[in-house]
Order: structure tokens, then C-alpha cells, then sequence
């Protein structure tokens, strides 16, 4: 009778957990999605607060990769980094959920500006706020940009790497996944030539 109170009890303890957990995910990503103007780029700074400082889902270096992978990829930059989180920390059921915290607020959002505030384009106070929130947006994206910069080692030595991209991208149009895959291609060359370099200097002292 004891070992089956203690079974119910072990099971019961464990479908809170995931069920709040489940609710982390879900309104973690409901407040991003709600709270954050501007699009994905705007998003990232208080993503990485809520996913790698407050709820230690992922770490910095997972949170760049996932970062770079969601940039990669088609699709909405924040829905990415939500699917993959959420893949993370609790499998597919977790990517649904996250998912939906993530485009819930914009898809409500939107649909009573439509419903209720399709004439309202043209109201000066409407433009007004809309005026006063894009500086507040350009902070929004300059920020996770010095962050990530400095994340990802970018010093004197390799920063006209990442100011020359920016510059062929905004000036020559070219497309980012083509540098995406470049650095993609480029990172696995320089790391197997490091490696290689490595192992002979280790095979060179044991000589």
C-alpha cells in the first residue's frame, strides 16, 4: 500500500513538473512575442535573457549556434529560435508549445487592429506612437548585435570579417544565406586545418 501512495505520488510530482513546465515554455515565449517591436533581430536580446540567463534552457554558445541556424533557415527568425528551445527542453510536444506562445500575441493582436482599428492608420496620435517606438526598436536591435558580437570572440583582429559581410550585404544586395554557407564551409576548413596543425605538433613532441 506504501510503494503504490509512494508510485502515485512520484507520478503525480513528475506531470506537475512537466505541466509546469510546459507553462514556462509557453508563456516565457508569449511574453517575447508580446512585449517585443520590431521584428526577430529586436527580439533576440530579451530572448537570450529569458532563455539563457533567467531559465538556463540553453548557454551561450548553444544560444549562438541556435541563433545562426534560425538566421539560416526560411521562416520567421523568432519561430526558429522558439522550435528549437522548445525541441530542447521538452522534445516536439515543446516546439508546439513554444511555437504558439511565440505568434499567439501578434496573430491577436493583429486580428483586432482589423477587426476594430482598420481606420485608424491615418490618426495622427496613432503615427505618433508608432514615431516614438521606432527609435526605442533601433536599440532593441543594436543591442543583441554587441552581445552576440561579443559572444562570438569578434575582436581587432577578425572584425572587418563581420563589417565587410554588412557592407556587400546592404551595398551589393547580395544575398546573407551566401554568406551563411561561406562561413559555414570556411569554419569546418579552419578548424580541420587547426586540428591537423595540433595533432602534428603533439605527434612532433612525442618524437
Amino acid at each position: 500500500m506504501f510503494v503504490l501512495l509512494l508510485s502515485t505520488f512520484v507520478l503525480v510530482e513528475k506531470v506537475f513538473f512537466i505541466m509546469n513546465l510546459y507553462l514556462k515554455l509557453f508563456f516565457t515565449f508569449f511574453k517575447i512575442g508580446a512585449f517585443t517591436f520590431g521584428g526577430g533581430w529586436a527580439m533576440i536580446s530579451i530572448i537570450e535573457r529569458e532563455v539563457v540567463d533567467n531559465h538556463k534552457w540553453l548557454d551561450k554558445d548553444e544560444f549562438l549556434d541556435a541563433l545562426a541556424i534560425s538566421q539560416s533557415l526560411p521562416g520567421i527568425l523568432a519561430v526558429n529560435i522558439s522550435i528549437m528551445v522548445g525541441n530542447k527542453v521538452r522534445g516536439l510536444k515543446g516546439c508546439i508549445i513554444s511555437t504558439l506562445g511565440t505568434v499567439l500575441p501578434s496573430f491577436i493582436l493583429i486580428l483586432l487592429i482589423a477587426i476594430f482599428f482598420s481606420k485608424s492608420y491615418d490618426n495622427p496620435i496613432v503615427e505618433r506612437i508608432f514615431k516614438g517606438i521606432r527609435p526605442a526598436v533601433v536599440a532593441l536591435i543594436i543591442a543583441p548585435v554587441l552581445t552576440t558580437a561579443k559572444s562570438a570572440k569578434i575582436n581587432i583582429k577578425n572584425i572587418w570579417i563581420p563589417i565587410t559581410v554588412a557592407l556587400l550585404i546592404w551595398l551589393a544586395g547580395i544575398s546573407p544565406i551566401y554568406f551563411v554557407l561561406a562561413g559555414g564551409f570556411g569554419g569546418i576548413v579552419y578548424y580541420k586545418y587547426i586540428d591537423r596543425k595540433r595533432k602534428g605538433n603533439i605527434k612532433k613532441r612525442g618524437e
